[in-house]
């Protein structure tokens, strides 16, 4: 699929249908063919889990009193020890009840061997929950949290398929569905690329998006153009490179972007940004004309594992601040946690999207990426997959995608021809067709042909 497609998008800009300059990129979800109500969640896993070592570590000591075997310090054991120690608990079991049987056969006493058998039902209740409940329950969650990988969640019925909240649902109350994130990359209207992801949220899947595109045989954009939801430090870097060589240009507003042009933003006092900064001496004035000088630097990590580095500066006095309730809710001193990196990227950013050409190609997204989208789901109807797997979930997508970039081509050629084969006469406008012209079209999702010879 991914050679088929590349050879058609290079056929493409050789018939000069698309550049490859302009990359409007976007994702949209789509439901997997899975059962909606059989879903395996993380947090119930690791919940689940932790239960089961508490009881296997309490029918451990249990053993341990009745056979005598060795504890060492049950609790400091590792996860993955704990088979290894049930199956040694499980042997010693199994030693302790063979033992038993000889002696209830050697024993003649009515009362001893009744005793006896007591004994040996005592040990096979602990045998019993070890082979039976803790030894498969242990393995279950293993391999529930290996298909889980950095997901919080998947489908019993298509493991591949996370669960997302998607837009449209059919019991219309913002049910969670299984499903894809499709990110899908346009140019006048072509699907230029696509990659699927278990991810979610869009801010995760750019970085192995145009990853994925750089190790195929299609070119590089020279600007990608996206939504807010793309805007991240780590997308940032990314796109400018590590040795400030940017790999491509980018139009990606960050999440504040809009909130800052407001009027109340700039007029709201608890915003470092509207504050005066001096930057010979490293240091804020605030509201009220207190210096709030630099403190520290602080290292932290974000969700995605991104390290930030921040510059902590700390008001110097906040008592008896008649701006205080409106500046901040801390019990102490204002401070302000500045990132350097990710105010000069901003910054950037912001700077490309007020560029007036910049701006109008910005302009062009949602008539380029929503529009796709707009066919594939709505016109084609192409809301769920028939398949299921993420690869086989891959190429079902790519022949849409195919499908969608041939009947692109259908009509440009249709409307050029029928545009050239206009003639106008005395009252009347008349079109010609040759005779072995074809119309090409879909109904639904299938397409149609029709050949001129068969009008009269």
């Amino acid at each position: 699929m991914d050679e088929l497609f590349e050879t058609m998008i290079v056929k493409l800009i050789e018939e000069n249908y698309i550049t490859m300059e302009n990359y409007f990129l976007d994702g949209t979800k789509i439901e997997a063919n899975a059962n909606k109500y059989s879903f395996v969640w993380k947090k119930s896993t690791l919940q689940f889990e932790e239960k089961l070592k508490d009881k296997i570590q309490e029918t451990l000591c249990h053993i341990h009193k009745m056979t005598e075997l060795e504890a060492g310090g049950h609790g400091d054991k590792a996860s993955e020890e704990l088979p290894a120690q049930l199956e040694e608990a499980a042997s010693v079991l199994d030693e302790k009840i063979e033992s038993l049987t000889e002696q209830i056969a050697e024993e003649s006493n009515v009362d001893n061997r009744k005793e006896m058998r007591m004994q040996r039902s005592a040990l096979k209740k602990p045998l019993r929950l070890i082979r039976e409940d803790f030894l498969p329950r242990l393995a279950k969650y293993d391999a529930q949290k290996a298909c889980f990988g950095d997901r919080n969640s998947y489908s019993k019925t298509d493991p591949d398929a996370t669960f997302m909240r998607m837009k449209e649902d059919h019991m219309k109350n913002g049910q969670l569905k299984p499903g894809y994130n499709v990110q899908m990359a346009t140019e006048n209207q072509f699907v230029l690329f696509y990659s699927l992801h278990q991810r979610p949220t869009d801010t995760r899947c750019f970085i192995p998006h145009l990853e994925k595109l750089a190790a195929s045989s299609l070119p590089m954009p020279k600007t990608v153009t996206a939504d807010a939801g793309y805007g991240s430090e780590e997308n940032y870097l990314y796109a400018v490179g590590e040795e400030k060589e940017p790999r491509f240009d980018f139009l990606i507003p960050y999440g504040s972007y809009l909130k800052e042009q407001s009027k109340r933003y700039k007029k709201d006092i608890k915003h470092a940004k509207n504050w005066i900064y001096e930057e010979h001496d490293d240091r804020f004035i605030c509201p009220n004309s207190r210096y709030v000088p630099f403190k520290k630097y602080q290292t932290k990590k974000n969700r995605s594992g991104l390290e930030q580095s921040f510059k902590i500066y700390e008001c110097e006095d906040c008592s008896d601040c008649p701006l205080k309730q409106a500046c901040t809710t801390a019990k102490g001193n204002r401070q302000v946690h500045w990132n350097t990196i990710w105010e000069e990227l901003k910054a950037k950013a912001k700077t490309a999207l007020e560029c007036e050409e910049k701006s109008a190609i910005y302009a062009r997204r949602k008539v380029e990426v929503e529009s796709v989208f707009g066919h594939i789901k709505g016109n084609r109807s192409f809301r769920r997959f028939s398949l299921r797997g993420l690869d086989k979930v891959y190429v079902e997508f790519g022949i849409v995608a195919l499908a969608h970039n041939l009947l692109k081509v259908a009509g440009i050629r249709l409307a050029t021809f029928l545009k050239s084969s206009v003639t106008k006469k005395v009252g009347a406008e008349t079109l010609s067709f040759p005779s072995n012209f074809f119309i090409l079209g879909t109904y639904g999702t299938a397409p149609i042909c029709f050949s001129a010879k068969k009008f009269s």
